[in-house]
């Protein structure tokens, strides 16, 4: 799962992504309007973590131009405790959801959480697929109830594979949502991390659509 953070406060700005690293998310930064227009625009985000007060172009207008440009990502504002303003112009701009500063990171987390699970239709913290349960606020896997051993990489790939279940699932897709723009994206380490998944999960789990990509089968 991948994420964009545009804030201009550099202290906030690392440790946002601190918590979000260390939730095993992969982050991309932004500290200003046009760099997070930019991303926001080229790149596939899971979800946008947008501060509201930024030099060179503020998160309002930034959320307005993406979602006129058709970008439907889920976007969490971040705004002035006191300007509740804002907070009904982020709506109206096309927010998902909004935590006014000072916040604690649990918060941040929380909302990114639902954020995800809700536009990929699940309402409850915990997805199943079959005898496959993800807990996405602890980031944990279990297989017929016995905890999964998985990498990082493993985790971030069930993860979206169980968000999307049923779904076919580009390469590129994965490739897209499982690492930052600075990682040499090569289709081949998805072939192997699928092969590890299905070694740790049964290989009828996961389904390859011969020169299409993957689908994770609804009920396994």
């Amino acid at each position: 799962m991948r994420i964009l953070i545009v804030e201009d406060d550099a202290n906030l700005r690392r440790q946002l992504n601190e918590a979000l690293t260390g939730a095993g998310y992969v982050v991309d930064q932004a500290s200003d309007g046009e760099d997070g227009h930019f991303l926001g625009d080229t790149e596939a985000y899971d979800a946008v973590i947008l501060d509201v007060g930024l030099p060179k172009m503020d998160g309002i207008s930034v959320l307005e131009r993406w979602r006129r440009e058709g970008r439907a990502m889920p976007v969490l504002l971040l705004t002035a405790r006191d300007r509740w303003s804002d907070k009904v112009a982020g709506i109206d701009a096309g927010a998902d959801d909004y935590v006014a500063k000072p916040f604690h990171m649990e918060e941040v987390l929380a909302r990114v959480r639902a954020l995800i699970r809700r536009a990929a239709g699940h309402a409850s913290s915990e997805i199943h697929c079959g005898p496959l349960r993800l807990d996405t606020k602890s980031s944990k896997a279990s297989l017929d109830g016995t905890p999964l051993k998985l990498t990082s990489h493993e985790y971030r790939l069930l993860s979206y594979l169980m968000h999307h279940q049923g779904e076919l699932v580009s390469r590129t897709e994965l490739i897209e949502h499982m690492y930052d723009q600075d990682f040499d994206r090569d289709s081949n380490t998805i072939e192997v991390f699928i092969g590890r998944l299905r070694r740790k999960i049964g290989v009828d789990m996961i389904e390859t659509v011969r020169g299409l990509g993957y689908r994770m089968q609804h009920g396994g």
